[in-house]
């Protein structure tokens, strides 16, 4: 009772849904909170502030590349990333068609970006500007098609396919092409060892680490796109339950919120998870680990020394 109580002394309703700072709306979506109702300067405060985590990995993901001179195109990748989530701040903030675009079309760029690490791994250069003028033609093509039609069910198909092209493609990478290559390359090592050798870990460690981390960022944003969808479906009932809650406990309740904090991370995984296949692609996996000490973290590929520093912190 005291703790119910307490609860309710700190709860304050929301203020009723209203006209802002930025005008009138004219995005062609709009989401379950409730347009203004806990700030005058900032249309869905929860959808806007949760993009912070876009910007921060982003951030991180970029250092990570710099640092340890990862390639080009995943810093290319993290940018992309990092646009994502400034254009949906700015979509979310103030319900601009401009800002929508930015956001939405992003998405789409960055996995076409990702689709290029994919296959032009280890191609020839002609193949790789065939490949890049191909994505950039469907890029073009997205943009113009869904810049016509507004048409959201047309954008999120066309995301979910390239991105469901590019997790299936590495999942087969994994399995037919890396296996083998690192088995092959453990084999030889068996040999030339000496009892001062660092150790690394055996193939099997390798992939089935590699497998967690596809699985964890997998159901990261599945949970994500399921949590959006009951907040789409219910969102009047859910209305009625933050009402009920009050401020500042009924934020927890902001499903697109949700969205956004595990599709970033989600997405993040499966970056990171491109950039470990391609160092162990290149024959790196004594140079570079995938340093993630717990499922609760976030993980890097990093260089050897730094994950034995990283150990002793």
């Amino acid at each position: 009772m005291f703790a119910q109580g307490l609860l309710e002394a700190l709860s304050f309703p929301y203020h009723e849904p209203r006209h802002g700072f930025w005008g009138e709306k004219t995005s062609t979506l709009n989401f379950c909170e409730e347009d203004y109702v806990m700030s005058y300067y900032c249309a869905e405060v929860c959808n806007t502030i949760t993009n912070a985590l876009f910007v921060w990995l982003g951030y991180k993901g970029i250092r990570d590349c710099i640092t340890y001179s990862h390639p080009p195109i995943f810093f290319v990748a993290f940018a992309g990333y990092i646009v994502v989530g400034l254009g949906s701040t700015f979509f979310h903030a103030s319900l601009k068609y401009p800002m929508q675009l930015v956001d939405e079309l992003a998405m789409i760029y960055t996995t076409c970006f990702m689709c290029f690490a994919t296959f032009s791994y280890g191609r020839s250069t002609r193949f790789s500007i065939v490949l890049g003028t191909g994505l950039v033609s469907l890029a073009w093509f997205i943009t113009a098609r869904y810049y016509k039609t507004k048409d959201p069910q047309f954008h999120q198909d066309a995301y979910a396919v390239l991105t469901a092209i590019v997790v299936f493609s590495n999942m087969w990478i994994m399995e037919r092409i890396l296996r083998p290559a690192l088995k092959k390359r453990e084999e030889s090592r068996k040999g030339v060892r000496t009892p001062n050798s660092p150790r690394l870990p055996t193939t099997n460690e390798m992939m089935n680490q590699m497998w967690v981390m596809v699985a964890t960022g997998l159901s990261i944003f599945l949970g994500g796109y399921l949590i959006w969808n009951l907040d789409n479906m219910y969102c009047s009932t859910i209305r009625q339950w933050r009402h009920r809650v009050q401020l500042p406990w009924a934020v927890v309740l902001e499903g697109h919120a949700w969205w956004h904090l595990m599709t970033g991370l989600g997405a993040y995984f499966y970056i990171l998870w491109r950039i470990w296949i391609h160092r162990c692609l290149d024959g790196d996996e004594d140079k570079f680990r995938l340093h993630w000490p717990s499922i609760l973290s976030v993980p890097e590929v990093v260089a050897v020394e730094d994950t034995l520093d990283k150990k002793r912190q």
